[in-house]
């Protein structure tokens, strides 16, 4: 009987859950609502829940399950898989490794979300097995992993990779969540994006971006992108600063790293080439030439399924044979 890893992906609305064969192909997936009532304290009971339901309806035994890989937004303590800090589920040094082994009875390994979703990138996605490689996401807010030779990079307090708080904006940068200003977070997330095209607009009430404004009530980053496709002048500066921020924040990171491979993900990647091709732009400006020439720029192949594949490439790598 072919071992199957079992692969999550916490997030703050909903909990991604993936029954994966040992090749990375996803055999059954589903989802279950994140319950973020009484400081999150429902998650991993309900976690072992769904998959004992989900085993039940396909008739198959635990046994077949090789171990369970989670990624879960915040910092994670490496040494005994425990989030330092997750903001929105309300946890704080929780022990999160030891309730997931309690409450499923699968070994369990724990890693930031962001990382997970590098991890099935490289696996499966645009990585395509580059063993350095670096992802960005770009989403409500800004997340990252690096990958050297094959490995995470954690760091000494499990924060590496959080490219999102990059300094890129160093005058009257806008306040980000986590206490600084200026974050890559705060111009080239989707909210980000926002807010520099409703601060636009304020002075230009003529583009057909305030227009979307007005008729609507509120704009979104998918708008700015189609209003820059309509050749809006207003829409298509604000992109140009989102591109050369993205672009400034990638090439200091190249420069450091050498890495073969860059990919983009989330939300925000969605815009494709409308996105990718003015970043590479400023990234090649502003890299190291040996560097520029052996580090490619491509957008995630992945989308929803990374945090899952990245998860059970976790589990195939620590309890296989």
């Amino acid at each position: 009987m072919e071992k199957w890893l079992m692969g999550v992906d916490l997030g703050g609305t909903t909990t991604k859950l993936a029954f994966i064969s040992l090749y990375g192909e996803i055999k059954h997936k589903w989802e279950i609502p994140t319950d973020t009532s009484n400081s999150g304290k429902n998650i991993t009971t309900n976690i072992a829940k769904a998959i004992d339901a989900k085993l039940e309806e396909l008739g198959e035994p635990k046994s077949r399950l090789l171990g369970i890989g989670m990624g879960a937004p915040g910092p994670v303590n490496m040494i005994n898989g425990a989030i330092y800090e997750a903001v929105n589920l309300g946890w704080k040094d929780y022990p999160l490794k030891d309730l997931l082994e309690m409450e499923t009875g699968l070994p369990a390994i724990i890693d930031n979300d962001a990382n997970l979703a590098a991890l099935g990138e490289m696996w499966k996605g645009a990585g395509n097995g580059a063993k350095d490689l670096i992802c960005v996401t770009l989403g409500t807010g800004v997340g990252g992993g690096i990958i050297a030779n094959g490995h995470l990079l954690h760091g000494i307090s499990g924060a590496a990779g959080e490219i999102g708080h990059i300094t890129v904006v160093t005058e009257n940068g806008a306040p980000c969540n986590c206490g600084k200003k200026g974050c890559l977070e705060t111009v080239a997330s989707a909210t980000g994006i926002v807010r520099q095209a409703m601060s636009a607009i304020k002075g230009n009430n003529h583009s057909s971006l305030a227009k979307k404004l007005s008729r609507n009530g509120f704009i979104t980053a998918k708008d700015v992108f189609d209003s820059a496709k309509d050749e809006d002048h207003l829409a298509k500066e604000v992109l140009d600063k989102v591109a050369y921020y993205l672009g400034f924040a990638l090439s200091n990171l190249a420069n450091a790293l050498n890495p073969e491979k860059i990919v983009i993900g989330g939300g925000v990647s969605k815009a494709g080439d409308a996105l990718l091709i003015p970043v590479k732009k400023y990234f090649e400006e502003l890299t190291f030439p040996r560097v520029r020439k052996s580090t490619e720029l491509a957008i995630a192949t992945l989308g929803n399924d990374a945090g899952v594949i990245g998860a059970g490439w976790l589990v195939k790598t620590n309890f296989g044979d």
